[in-house]
């Protein structure tokens, strides 16, 4: 996943998320980052980021490890956030990162749902740091993978 095409996608897919102006900072195979600065459209009245917004960056940084996987698997594969929950340390102020490191969790996952054709469920977290490195919001999301036949 290249940020160009990351863009692209938040354009199409997800506006929300490209107006609150997530960026992909970094990609790998095992590890994804998002990127947002706190700005008029993510603040809330208390002049810190917005949950949401916070959480749609979270969000994006274990889908886009999920969505990058299943491509490469070949398989027709349904993805679902089925639970999520967040913890929130700091007021989150300035540009936060937010990193999910669990790509090859994602990838037994799926491989376990293309081997029993049975649903998988897996959590995967993603850490919320701000520019000092100190984390603002840690976020799980229980993914659910389905084989589609």
């Amino acid at each position: 996943m290249t940020k160009e095409a990351f863009s692209q996608f938040l354009k199409v897919n997800l506006p929300i998320a490209d107006v609150s102006g997530i960026t992909l900072k970094d990609y790998s195979d095992s590890t994804a980052q998002t990127e947002v600065a706190l700005s008029r459209m993510s603040q809330n009245p208390f002049k810190s980021m917005f949950w949401a917004v916070q959480g749609m960056a979270a969000e994006l940084s274990t889908g886009v490890l999920c969505i990058n996987k299943i491509v490469k698997s070949g398989k027709n594969i349904s993805m679902l956030v089925i639970r999520q929950e967040a913890d929130f340390t700091k007021k989150a102020v300035g540009r936060i990162t937010f990193t999910c490191e669990q790509g090859q969790q994602i990838s037994e996952t799926l491989q376990k749902a293309i081997e029993t054709k049975e649903g998988q469920v897996v959590v995967i977290q993603s850490e919320g740091k701000d520019e000092s490195g100190d984390v603002v919001a840690t976020f799980r999301f229980t993914w659910s993978f389905k084989v589609k036949e």
